[in-house]
């Protein structure tokens, strides 16, 4: 398998309701193939765990709709017997500067993977240049900004790729996105929450360079519209909440208008 660890791109997002994916799909199969890493039933899980400093400087940049930001994460892919120290996992730097995505990874062990984050070693050594820049990048965020886990978000995706006139397109329907706060342990069974309701998918339609015609017809045929979401920012909105409303013994209390419109989709 190939591995892009640099890319550039352009992201588009929208929430959906079930009910609208399977004729959309039909379509989309007009133009695009299933990804061939899916699982039997065309879709995978996908697993990551998103840092942050103490006071939540990517969230509060993504709230706040700073232009520029960053975001730190170390990305799994479980399968039926879950994930250990030894997987394959990619820490990612995720970059947005204003429409667009770029992303610096690399891959390394689970294990080796979670002691680089730590700031314990350098992850990216043996690697070529660009790893090894994007690793000493990774070590500067996580000792300048005092990164720690923060919350681990898990949902299946089911992904489909671009024909040879679109090499660089992918479309992504992800469904029972749920998150943690607690228990950052990405070899845990320990349970993560919805953060979205059951009936909802994410979709993103992720170009290099633009939409192409067909797609910009689908997504207005079918009725899409585009929507902000951070599937990041939604768990640690989740999270806050919970801590709220245990430290008032009642109900969630609101924090700050901003904050309050990650609880819908």
């Amino acid at each position: 398998m190939t591995i892009v660890r640099r890319f550039n791109r352009y992201e588009l997002k929208y929430v959906l309701h079930v009910r609208q994916v399977a004729p959309l799909v039909r379509d989309l199969l007009h133009f695009m193939a299933p990804d061939e890493h899916a699982d039997d039933d065309g879709a995978y899980r996908v697993t990551s765990l998103y840092y942050d400093s103490p006071d939540l400087h990517f969230y509060r940049a993504k709230l706040d709709g700073l232009r520029y930001r960053r975001k730190l994460r170390v990305r799994v892919y479980p399968g039926a017997r879950g994930v250990d120290e030894s997987s394959p996992a990619f820490v990612e730097i995720k970059q947005r500067m204003n429409q667009t995505v770029q992303k610096r990874r690399i891959v390394l062990p689970l294990g080796t993977a979670l002691e680089h984050c730590a700031g314990h070693i350098d992850g990216a050594a043996g690697g070529d240049a660009a790893d090894v820049a994007a690793g000493s990048e990774i070590q500067y965020m996580v000792r300048a900004l005092r990164l720690r886990p923060t919350c681990v978000v898990t949902y299946r995706r089911r992904a489909f790729v671009g024909s040879r006139y679109e090499r660089g397109m992918r479309v992504t329907f992800d469904t029972l996105v749920s998150g943690r706060t607690t228990v950052l342990d990405l070899t845990a069974p320990a349970r993560c929450r919805p953060i979205l309701p059951e009936t909802a998918v994410v979709m993103e339609i992720k170009v290099d360079d633009r939409v192409p015609d067909w797609a910009t017809s689908l997504v207005a045929r079918h009725e899409c519209v585009l929507q902000r979401v951070s599937k990041y920012c939604l768990s640690v909105a989740a999270g806050l909440r919970r801590t709220d409303a245990a430290r008032t013994g009642g109900g969630a209390v609101a924090r700050r208008g901003s904050e309050e419109r990650w609880t819908i989709f």
